[in-house]
Formats: structure tokens, C-alpha cells, sequence
């Protein structure tokens, strides 16, 4: 029996059978490109590059004009924001009164006092045995006498002797009002205020008077024609520099004519029409914010030339010194400076501070209105719905009226105007919107408001 032999190196029969079941794989064709294809796609991808640069360049184009629309909108927005701001911020808008009352000051004047010389104090003074050691004379005179002065010395000889040689009173008074060394100054101060007193009967050889007076103004640089060179007083305005700078003698000037005024009973210094004059002067002196400092000797200076009247004097000096103020101070919020500096409790002071009231309001309306009827009848008929109203003013004017019927006989006296006023601060009161943003709208309704309830009790 043959035996079949078996081929070691060929495949197995599984494997024989997974050969079969294996197709032989598609051979690919090859695709031949050409160099005319090659520039048709090259042409293609650049047509595409130029449509894609032209959209994007339109895109552009269109998108900066959107941009340029949309700032404007914004600008318009912003424009239409601010202005309503503005609107609103005006009712915190703040007017302040002040006015630089002193301009360029003058070259004061050299203090030479020859007359020293046949002064009878010094003579009695180089008499003495004592001179032999103080080795006292002429030449030394004046410095001698003006240690006494500052010591108070001179003073004390005064009230012992009771006389005042005009030589002592016009040395003391040029001192007074144009030395440069304060303490001076403010010793002969008190020296005048002393000798001035009513309390004490001294007799004083020599006077001052109203030119003297006002002479030192003018020194000083008070600007006395008012108000066109008044000038506005500025945080920025240099102390320092000549023109606007406070006198250093203006607090014992003013003190030394309050003296004058309170003694009119002893002395005889300034006429009735004078003391009317300097009064309107002291008055002004209130609107310079730079003599806050000094606002309690001004309203004792005040209060001492409304005293110095007597009782058939005061009447007609009131109106007239009201109406030399009236014409005076500029309408804005300087005058209700004017009226407020005016407040003493006393029946004169609320007499003037009225009638300094109403004959403002009489300028305000440029004299067309020169009763209490006529103007009140003037306030009401001012529109205060009408956009172009000036708020402002209607305010002052508010303030004004209130100043002028404060405390007024007339609303007793005369029914007609405590009705006309009534119906003004009605107008005021009503016919201003919580919602109106104009400027001072908010406070003409509030003060309105206010002393409408008071009428009403």
C-alpha cells in the first residue's frame, strides 16, 4: 500500500481555502492632468479671491456708515442728556451776592505835625524839673507823645484835665485813620471813642467833619459812585495787590463814626443830611465779603446813625437814605444783601429795612409802579407759567415784598393788599409745577408755599 507524502513546506488546506476566497483588488486608473487644466483652476481660485475681496470691501464700506450713523445718534443722545442735566442742575445753581467796594487806594498822606510844636502837654512836659532826666525836646516830641498814646497815658491825662487841644485832636485823628503800624491805629482808636463818649464831658478844641471823613474814603479807594464801578468780587482776586485790598484803618474808621453818630448830644459833628450820606455809604460797605469779619461793629455803626435821628427827623431821612440805596446797589442778589444787612429787631430798623424793600422793587419795575397797588398789581401779573419767565428775578422780587410787607401796618390798614398779596404767592405757589425743572422753580413754589400758610392763619 502506498503512502502519500505530505509537502511540509506548502500551505495547509484552511489556509488553501481562505486563498480561494480572496478576490484580487481593481488596479486604479490613473488621471493624467494637463497644463491647460492647471490654468483653468488657477483662473477659477482668482475669480473667487476678487468676488470674496469685493463683498468684504462693501461690507466695510456699509459698516463705517452704520458706525458714523450711530455716533451721531449717540451725540444727539448725549447732547439731549446734558441739556436735560443742565436743567436739573440749575435749580442747585447758586448766585452769590459780594462786590469789591475798594478799588485803587491813594497815596495816603505824610503825617507832619508841626503844630506839635506849640503843643501845651509837650511844653508842660519839658517844663517839668523831671525833664532834666528824660532829656526831653521838640525833636523827640512826637515819638515821646506817641508811647504815651499806645500806654494809654494820653488818655489818662485827658479824663484828668477834661481838655483836648486841637494840636492832641487832629494828630490823634491823622493817626488814627492813615498810620501803618496797627497798633497805633488801633490806640488812637480808642482814644477818639473815649473822648467821644456822651458819659464823659470833655471839651475838644477840634472836630472832625464830613470832608475828613470822606476824604479818608477816597484814600482808601472806596468807589463812591455806585454801582457802575463796583466790580464782583472773585475767590481769585489777589489781596495783596493794590486794587481791591482793604484799607488797615477801615475797622477804626468805621468805629470812630458810630462815635460821631452816638454823640450828637454832647457834640455837634455832622448835619442831619450827612449822617443820611455816610449812612448809605456803611450800608454798602455790607456787600464786600471781605468784611464778614467786621459785621458786628458795621450793624452797631448802623444801628448808631439810625439813632442819631430824632423822632421828627426820621421819617424823611428813612425814604431818602431807602431811596439813595435803591439807586445805589445792582438788582440781582446783592440787594437782598442789602435789605438782610438791615437787621435790627428795633421799630426803626424793620422801618428802613420796608422801605429800602419797596423802593427796590419801585427800580425793579423802573418806576412805573409807585404804590403798594400798583406793585402788586405789577407782580401779579407776571406769568410764571410762561417758559420764558424769569425765575430768578421772580424770586427776588418774592423775597422783596416779603422784606417790604413783613410786619407792615398796611396789611392791617388796607384789606385790598393783604388780598393782592395773597393771591400773588397763590400764583407762585400753584402755578409752578413739582415737575418744572427750570431754574429756582423749587424755590419761588417753597418760599411762596410757605408764607402763603402764613397769610392764612
Amino acid at each position: 500500500m502506498e503512502t502519500e507524502t505530505m509537502d511540509l513546506d506548502g500551505p495547509l488546506d484552511f489556509e488553501s481555502e481562505d486563498l480561494l476566497l480572496k478576490t484580487s483588488a481593481p488596479t486604479k486608473r490613473r488621471n493624467v492632468i494637463g497644463l491647460d487644466d492647471l490654468v483653468n483652476d488657477f483662473l477659477k481660485d482668482n475669480k473667487k479671491q476678487m468676488k470674496s475681496k469685493k463683498a468684504k470691501a462693501t461690507k466695510s464700506y456699509l459698516s463705517d456708515e452704520d458706525e458714523d450713523i450711530r455716533e451721531a445718534r449717540l451725540s444727539e443722545c448725549v447732547e439731549k442728556c446734558q441739556k436735560e442735566m443742565r436743567e436739573l442742575s440749575g435749580e442747585d445753581e447758586i448766585h452769590l451776592w459780594g462786590l469789591n467796594v475798594f478799588g485803587n487806594q491813594k497815596t495816603q498822606p505824610v503825617l507832619e505835625f508841626q503844630k506839635l510844636g506849640s503843643c501845651g502837654l509837650l511844653e508842660s512836659f519839658m517844663c517839668n524839673a523831671l525833664n532834666s532826666l528824660v532829656e526831653l525836646d521838640m525833636e523827640k516830641g512826637e515819638v515821646f507823645l506817641e508811647r504815651l498814646l499806645v500806654n494809654g497815658w494820653l488818655l489818662k491825662l485827658v479824663f484828668t484835665s477834661g481838655h483836648v487841644e486841637k494840636s492832641i485832636a487832629m494828630w490823634t485823628f491823622g493817626l488814627m485813620l492813615y498810620s501803618s503800624d496797627e497798633v497805633v491805629i488801633s490806640s488812637a482808636c480808642e482814644f477818639w471813642t473815649a473822648i467821644l463818649s456822651p458819659k464823659r464831658k470833655i471839651e475838644i478844641e477840634w472836630l472832625p467833619n464830613l470832608s475828613a471823613v470822606k476824604k479818608a474814603l477816597e484814600i482808601y479807594g472806596f468807589i463812591l459812585d455806585m454801582p457802575p464801578k463796583f466790580s464782583k468780587s472773585t475767590e481769585t482776586d489777589n489781596a495783596d495787590s493794590d486794587f481791591g485790598a482793604l484799607p488797615k484803618s477801615i475797622r477804626a474808621w468805621i468805629k470812630s463814626v458810630a462815635a460821631c453818630f452816638q454823640a450828637r448830644s454832647a457834640h455837634s459833628i455832622f448835619l442831619t443830611s450827612e449822617v443820611e450820606e455816610l449812612l448809605v455809604v456803611i450800608i454798602c460797605l455790607f456787600l464786600d465779603r471781605r468784611l464778614l469779619g467786621l459785621s458786628t461793629i458795621l450793624h452797631e455803626c448802623v444801628l448808631s446813625a439810625i439813632n442819631f435821628f430824632t423822632d421828627e427827623e426820621w421819617n424823611s431821612s428813612c425814604e431818602k437814605v431807602a431811596s439813595s440805596l435803591a439807586c445805589s446797589v445792582p438788582r440781582d442778589v446783592n440787594c437782598l444783601r442789602i435789605v438782610e444787612s438791615i437787621s435790627g429787631v428795633d421799630a426803626r430798623s424793620k422801618h428802613l429795612r420796608r422801605a429800602v424793600a419797596f423802593q427796590i422793587l419801585v427800580a425793579c419795575f423802573s418806576d412805573k409802579a409807585s404804590d403798594a397797588e400798583e406793585i402788586l398789581r405789577s407782580l401779579i401779573s407776571l406769568n410764571v407759567k410762561d417758559k420764558s419767565c424769569d425765575l430768578f428775578k421772580m424770586y427776588i422780587y418774592l423775597v422783596l415784598t416779603e422784606n417790604w410787607l413783613l410786619s407792615n401796618p398796611l396789611l392791617e390798614e388796607r384789606s385790598v393788599i393783604c388780598e393782592m398779596w395773597g393771591v400773588y404767592l397763590r400764583n407762585c405757589s400753584c402755578q409752578i409745577s413739582s415737575m418744572d425743572l427750570r431754574s429756582y422753580a423749587s424755590k419761588v413754589r417753597s418760599k411762596a408755599s410757605y408764607l402763603l400758610q402764613g397769610t392764612n392763619k
